[in-house]
């Protein structure tokens, strides 16, 4: 019997996630991931590029900022209800961003998240993938459940999905809607024209946040298509708007990310 309770509890572990918390841990306060040791940069090694040790690396709910820039982001979108974040990839700019929409829902500030990015394609149709519209629309969002898996249990993300505190769309289901009591969150915003950020944007309603993000550097679109850095400098001279300019300084990534950037 105790055999068969514990392969249905392996069972249930991985019908619902490596992210899933166990039943030991506060789901609200701490999350236990294994640590990868097979040698290489880790981010729990010390600044002599020693290995992390062998247990548990625990992530709180409340995440820190790990660099000047980073600092800036957290502080202007505690401060502002529109931000737009620029900056190269592993800024953190989306994790932070979904991180600070969580917090938020959990404090009871707004009464839901909703998150929104481009279906864009980068180079490869998604035609040929199987399935109704949303299914095909899923790997466009795979991203943002990525991000709340990764600060909420999966269980919890389901709940609160199934409920509609929490609404991933693409750009283009957003138009016509008015977004009071939300915390917004524009994903890779560098793939939207000037007329869909201006749609977008108009979109912030009553005591709502909206966070754009995107790397004006990046954009899968055709060259002077790309509406973001347009809309950014515009923003700067708005004093109620804050435009944060991350850095490769700010990269949180594998250290490589950052010296690929400088080279291509």
């Amino acid at each position: 019997m105790e055999a068969l309770m514990t392969k249905r509890a392996l069972k249930r572990m991985a019908r619902e996630g490596a992210y899933e918390t166990t039943s030991q841990y506060d789901d609200a306060k701490v999350r236990r991931l294994p640590v990868d040791h097979r040698g290489g940069w880790s981010p729990l090694s010390d600044e002599g590029g020693a290995r992390g040790d062998s247990r548990d690396q625990g992530y709180l709910k409340t995440i820190k900022p790990k660099s000047p820039g980073q600092a800036e982001l957290m502080e202007a979108i505690d401060n502002k209800n529109l931000v737009m974040a620029l900056g190269p990839a592993g800024t953190g700019k989306t994790y932070i961003a979904i991180s600070k929409a969580v917090e938020a829902l959990e404090a009871g500030r707004v009464s839901r998240i909703v998150l929104s990015r481009p279906a864009v394609e980068a180079g490869e149709s998604i035609g040929y993938l199987p399935g109704d519209m949303e299914d095909k629309l899923a790997p466009y969002l795979r991203p943002l459940y990525d991000a709340l898996t990764d600060r909420l249990s999966v269980k919890r993300m389901r709940a609160l999905m199934a409920e509609g505190a929490i609404e991933i769309a693409p750009v283009g289901f957003m138009r016509g809607r008015t977004l009071n009591n939300a915390f917004v969150v524009i994903d890779e915003a560098q793939n939207c024209t000037y007329m869909q950020l201006k749609m977008l944007l108009t979109r912030l309603g009553w005591h709502s946040t909206m966070v754009v993000t995107g790397d004006p550097n990046q954009s899968d679109l055709l060259p002077g298509i790309s509406g973001l850095a347009d809309v950014a400098a515009r923003f700067e001279e708005v004093a109620n708007i804050a435009v944060v300019r991350l850095a490769d300084r700010d990269i949180v990534r594998h250290p490589l990310v950052a010296e690929m950037l400088g080279v291509l």
